[in-house]
């Protein structure tokens, strides 16, 4: 019984401890008739063994299945109360109380079988439970980490290889040309550093006025000579790098869109801070014709992909109004609140 409950505490070999403390027992109550033959032994007074039928029965939730232990706390008290009746000789006396024990044994060996298996339901349904959960959460994520590559792919694509193809089929002048030539160097480089995520950059914070400056200097490089109208404080919060360049991108893609389909009428960018907020906003605007967003395809990226998702997969939100006076693309940034 010590051994038993050292293997208990410790939490190792608990099973072969149980079956050799079950064996043990059941020989002990088989031999207990001959070994106190002869002892006068009142019939109210019963054997130490009694004490343990309850362990015994109780143990045998460590090896044995549902069934098995049933049968076990059956078992265990029936064979006590014959040895008890053979240590008396089947005196009348004895039949009573031992009667009594046996039962009591058996309703107890009954509790702790019960209770053992509703634990162990217990336990099983809580480890079904986790499986499960974890499960669906390790598919949500991959579904979610695969619709961002396709997002992110398909943005690539479209700024970068389609823009590419579309300058180098338009470009007449040798500047044109030249600039098709530095889109294309472009698109392969960001090609080959997509795995990586080697396009998006460094996460590291980023100040709004750099960039602002940065969609200057890509505008210039569109061919369009723009200067960023500018509100905001010299102390305008500080964005994440990631986001910083995602908004840069939408950007870009919003001026290009200006520039291919309004022929960059009017075409002006504002960066401005919300008074006494963290809320930033980079607006592209034109007064080209306009268009109904409802009305473009699925599968055109330009506004989509390049701009309204690759924002929000950063954390931005992006508002676009367009009617027959012109269109304007606003993105914003919510820094941390104060």
């Amino acid at each position: 019984l010590a051994a038993l409950l050292v293997t208990y505490v410790v939490g190792r070999s608990i099973a072969p401890a149980a079956i050799t403390f079950c064996a043990v027992f059941v020989a002990t109550l088989v031999a207990w008739p001959f070994v106190v033959a002869g002892q006068d032994i009142p019939p109210s007074d019963p054997p130490w063994t009694w004490f343990l039928v309850s362990v015994v029965t109780a143990s045998s939730i460590m090896f044995l299945p549902l069934v098995w232990q049933m049968a076990w706390t059956i078992f265990v008290p029936v064979l006590f109360g014959i040895t008890r009746l053979a240590q008396a000789g089947f005196a009348v006396d004895f039949w009573w109380p031992t009667l009594l024990d046996v039962s009591f044994a058996i309703i107890l060996g009954g509790v702790f079988v019960t209770l053992g298996w509703m634990f162990r339901s217990i336990a099983d349904n809580v480890d079904e439970s986790r499986r499960t959960a974890v499960e669906t959460y390790t598919a949500a994520a991959v579904t979610e980490a695969a619709e961002n590559e396709r997002v992110a792919v398909a943005a690539l694509m479209h700024d970068s290889v389609l823009a590419a193809l579309i300058a180098s089929e338009r470009a007449q002048t040798p500047r044109e040309q030249g600039l098709a030539v530095a889109m294309a160097q472009e698109a392969l480089t960001r090609l080959a550093n997509a795995e990586s995520d080697a396009g998006l950059g460094s996460d590291a914070p980023r100040r709004f006025a750099t960039l602002v400056e940065e969609v200057e200097r890509g505008a210039r490089g569109l061919g369009v000579d723009l200067v960023v109208e500018r509100a905001y404080s010299h102390d305008a919060p500080e964005l994440p790098g990631r986001a910083a360049n995602a908004l840069i991108l939408a950007a870009m893609q919003a001026i290009a869109n200006s520039i291919e389909h309004a022929g960059g009428i009017g075409l002006t960018v504002s960066a401005r801070q919300e008074p006494d907020t963290q809320r930033l906003h980079l607006e592209v605007q034109d007064l080209g014709d306009g268009f109904d967003l409802d009305t473009v395809p699925d599968d055109r990226l330009g506004i989509r992909g390049s701009i309204i998702a690759r924002v929000a997969a950063v954390g931005g939100t992006v508002h676009i109004t367009s009617d027959s006076n012109g269109t304007l693309v606003r993105l914003t940034w919510q820094g941390a609140r104060a």
